[in-house]
């Protein structure tokens, strides 16, 4: 409603301005001045006219970006009982997340919980805990529960000695600008152990014998992790970020030497190499991940016992981080022969090569993770395991978490009807302490040597207990088909197979240990296509082949599991020449035209968008509803999509709030909108438990509407493929199944809210260096059953209405123009209704026109696109009609009509009172000048 009142301001500006410059030159007429062009009128007339002009351009101006200017002026009434309810709430689930997250990594001798409730804390990072990270799924974070705060609070007593050392030797965030999209601030201020003078620590000693030691890693949007810190404070060549720096070093040894009980605090959301917490001197570690805006709260009560920890591992801890397959192939590679015809309008030029295009190869292939290490050293004949050879290399399994009491895990029915397997887990705490436990259920799929690639192990499906108190049971049931452990062939079958042999159905721990496990056997090959089984139960249409380029198309070779020695890349991949197809491909994208002969009807149904609440996609009412749109309201539609969706008085559409949300509210860019800080996403996974996921999302759904915030720039669910990308503290987890499972739960509990949730980054978009038009090449088998996998399940189990590309390039084809992603797979085959909304438009690769006819419908910018080449021919049209009907599919399923702010905002009235102010003193100036002597 307020562009309504901003174009009426505009329009009565310009009569108003000719009115006054045609008064002006009659009123000059009459009294003579016009003929003798005296210099006061030839001034005020070219001071007014320029005057007038520039508030002509600049109610148009606001007219044209009322969106952004409203959301700017935002913000959030902290007295109002409703946003104190929604916050309190959101404050009080951060905890609960945070105390299931948590994971116990060793406790040695029952050293936690604490014995003693006065401690000693070192680590420079123990006053500047990292909360969560930076960019979209940063927040303000100075109210939040600081680690001191909450050690109080559980009656812990610390030593202010030593946290008046550090406070001495602090580095302001604003010095160092770590709130920035560039990543973290991977400066290391760890200062020397020279501080810790004899002086202090008797007196340290004297204070407690117990010391907990704080280790931190931070991680942002705009920058991966440093392979090499040389170029960091407290960095050193050959050094990367994940491993302890000498002064850390030192700190530790101090400890070690001095203290009896010392226990390690891991503040990190990326995988540490944590090889000395295997040290006899260290009695106990713990993870915590980022723990937002009260989650320090948790850590406090996870040492005293008022909290037993019961997360688990969402990533595989390794000894040695630049052992996993994938590290000689992440981070910065060019093609060195190409001169890059793109720009970047704005932004942080970290994530953009001006000069040549950037590629990446996943030449791991399946092999990420744990299953590339629990698969590594298994014999393929015999199935069994060298477990010298990979304790050697694995500290701590994917899944891995230990607990403060015991518990008992068995397998209590099993049915198999043929098609579908299910499995129930009688789980009993044989221990003294009230605890939650994990239900993880693996398989085992036969591996034919030189055949299709497959894992050792791959996790299918988990649950967790209730609390139970010692002596309780609770039965855990795990269910899923045969179909869902087919492997994809993308070599000769092209589709899903489900090859003859034996599977094993494994319950674990962990994915290395196993507690007990059944078989089933399968006679022949399944092969899923239109020839043989058909489609898989759960697919629209049969999934077949659709990215063979992106799987060849950069001569990559891939690790496979029959010979490992000479397919694992060995050293670091090398810049290199593209060859002329892929620069042409790159270069000339071009549409094919769909030979639309039928042009878009435009007619008044008299319905509005609040009558299509709840009608399916296809109902034939969609088409009369969009008849009533007009190409210039469906052009401002989808070319104005930056943080909002537009009005359209046509059908009294509203305009609509977006903001980033995958740690909570986060008006990046358009506002001041700053809801709760929640933990990291990697924290949530680490719970391993849907039911806390979905209660987050209706959560900060509630949240969200209080603030008049109806769509969420989250979940985002791209795979932990290195431990050093910047960015995982925003992502899940290295499995697909898992962070998908969390992400469908959190999309639902949002959507129960009436919250509609972009999940993101769609896809393959799992590394910060020069994402932006990245060439990534890798196996469709890797993309259909890792990269692409946690999408598929919040399609099928999560029921989302919306999807954000991502900024790089499925091979030479950009994600957000990508129809073999979004139409062929994202819509055909997995079934999505909704919108799919570009990333952020900071550059000129990402073309409008080719998007929507390639199935994405709205450009996030506040600045607007041209979509002019559509608007001009029946394609454009047609493809401008798909994208409104999909965007206003997802509005209309949501609670955005009903708590789109009504009121007018307050800008918009002192904009009118400006102007009137402005013309009536122009008139008044002008009668004076004019004026006849007398």
């Amino acid at each position: 409603m307020e562009k309504t009142i901003v174009m009426s301001a505009a329009i009565a500006s310009i009569v108003c301005f000719v009115a006054i410059i045609v008064l002006l030159v009659v009123r000059a007429k009459r009294n003579g001045t016009y003929r003798g062009k005296k210099l006061a009128v030839k001034i005020g007339t070219v001071f007014l006219s320029l005057f007038l002009t520039a508030m002509v351009v600049c109610n148009f101006v606001v007219y044209r970006f009322s969106n952004v200017i409203n959301q700017y002026f935002s913000t959030i009434d902290l007295d109002d009982p409703d946003v104190q309810e929604v916050r309190n709430a959101g404050l009080e689930l951060t905890e609960e997340i945070e105390d299931e997250g948590i994971v116990l990594l060793k406790n040695e001798n029952d050293t936690l919980p604490l014995s003693e409730k006065k401690v000693n804390v070192f680590g420079y990072t123990s006053i500047d805990i990292n909360f969560g990270g930076t960019g979209s799924g940063g927040a303000k974070d100075t109210t939040n529960i600081s680690l001191y705060q909450g050690l109080k609070n559980a009656g812990i007593e610390t030593n202010s000695e030593l946290e008046t050392l550090y406070e001495d030797n602090y580095h302001s965030k604003e010095d160092v600008n770590v709130m920035a999209m560039t990543g973290g601030d991977y400066n290391n201020y760890e200062p020397s152990a020279d501080i810790y003078t004899d002086e202090i620590i008797d007196s340290a000693k004297e204070f407690s014998d117990t010391a907990l030691v704080v280790l931190t890693r931070n991680g942002g949007e705009g920058s991966d992790l440093p392979l090499d810190t040389a170029d960091y404070e407290g960095g050193a060549a050959g050094q990367h970020y994940l491993e302890l720096n000498q002064n850390e070093k030192d700190m530790l040894a101090v400890v070690e030497k001095n203290f009896s009980n010392v226990v390690i605090i891991i503040n990190s959301s990326n995988a540490m190499e944590l090889g000395f917490v295997d040290d006899d001197a260290v009695d106990a570690a713990i993870w915590v991940g980022g723990p937002g805006s009260t989650g320090c709260n948790s850590i406090g009560k996870v040492l005293t016992g008022e909290v037993n920890p019961s997360g688990r591992l969402a990533d595989t801890y390794a000894y040695d981080a630049t052992s996993a397959p994938s590290y000689n192939n992440f981070g910065d590679f060019v093609y060195e022969n190409t001169d890059n015809k793109y720009s970047l309008i704005f932004s942080n030029p970290a994530v953009f090569d001006e000069d040549h295009y950037m590629y990446v190869d996943y030449a791991e292939g399946i092999y990420i993770g744990y299953r590339y290490y629990e698969t590594r050293w298994v014999d393929n004949e015999t199935g069994e395991c060298d477990e010298e050879a990979y304790h050697a290399a694995v500290q701590y399994p994917f899944g891995y978490g230990l607990s403060y009491t015991d518990f008992t895990q068995e397998i209590e029915d099993f049915e198999d009807d043929g098609e579908n397997i299910t499995m129930k887990v009688k789980v009993t705490n044989t221990g003294d302490t009230a605890g939650k436990d994990v239900v993880q259920v693996y398989y085992t799929a036969p591996y034919y040597v030189g055949g299709i690639e497959k894992s050792h192990v791959n996790l299918i499906n988990y649950g967790k207990t209730e609390l139970l108190q010692p002596g309780e049971s609770d039965t855990i049931e795990i269910s899923f088909k045969y179909e869902d452990m087919a492997s994809y062939d993308y070599e000769e079958k092209c589709s899903y197979v489900l090859e003859h042999g034996k599977y094993e159905i494994k319950l674990m721990n962990n994915s290395h240990d196993v507690i007990d496990s059944r078989s089933v056997t399968v006679n022949e090959d399944v092969i899923y296509n239109e020839d043989n089984a058909g489609a898989r139960s759960s697919d629209e249409t049969t999934a077949v082949n659709h990215f063979d380029d992106v799987s060849t198309g950069n001569d990559v070779k891939y690790v496979s599991r029959a010979d490992w020695e000479g397919t694992i890349p060995t050293e670091r991949a090398q810049n290199k020449e593209a060859t002329d197809e892929i620069i042409e491909a790159v270069e000339s994208r071009e549409v094919d035209s769909a030979g639309e002969t039928e042009d878009i009807v435009v007619k008044d149904h008299g319905l509005t968008l609040d009558d299509m609440k709840g009608l399916d996609y296809d109902d034939p009412k969609w088409d009369e509803l969009l008849e009533q749109i007009s190409v210039d309201e469906m052009e401002n539609l989808i070319s104005f999509g930056g943080y909002a969706t537009q009005e359209i008085d046509s059908i009294d559409k509203t305009q609509t709030s977006d903001q980033d949300g995958p740690a909570g509210i986060n008006s990046l860019v358009s506002g001041n909108v700053k809801g709760i800080q929640y933990p990291s996403e990697v924290v949530i996974a680490s719970t391993w438990n849907q039911d806390l996921a979905e209660k987050y999302g209706k959560v900060l759904g509630n949240e969200a509407s209080v603030y008049g915030v109806s769509g969420l720039y989250a979940p985002a669910m791209n795979n932990h493929r290195s431990p050093f990308s910047g960015r995982n503290f925003e992502y899940y987890s290295e499995d697909g199944v898992l962070a998908g499972k969390t992400a469908a739960a959190f999309i639902r509990g949002a959507g129960d809210a009436g919250v509609y949730c972009y999940m993101k980054h769609f896809a393959l978009d799992d590394q910060e260096s020069n994402r932006l038009g990245l060439c990534v090449w890798g196996t469709e088998q890797a993309m259909r059953e890792i990269y692409l996998k946690p999408f598929e399940i919040s399609v099928k189990e999560g029921n989302v209405t919306a999807v954000m590309a991502s900024d790089s390039r499925l091979g030479t084809t950009w994600c957000g123009e990508s129809s073999e992603l979004l139409n062929n797979v994202l819509r055909d085959e997995w079934g999505f209704d909704g919108m799919v909304i570009t990333d952020y438009v900071t550059d000129n690769y990402k073309n409008a026109d080719n998007a929507i006819q390639n199935g994405c419908d709205l450009m996030l910018t506040t600045t607007g696109q041209n979509l002019s080449k559509s608007a001009d021919s029946i394609d454009g049209r047609q493809a401008m009609r798909r994208a409104t009907h999909n965007i206003l599919y997802t509005v209309a399923n949501s609670n955005a009509q009903e708590i789109s702010k009504a009121d007018f905002p307050t800008w918009t009235f002192l904009l009118i009172g400006a102007d009137v102010i402005i013309f009536a003193a122009g008139l008044a100036i002008i009668l004076k000048i004019t004026a006849k002597k007398k």
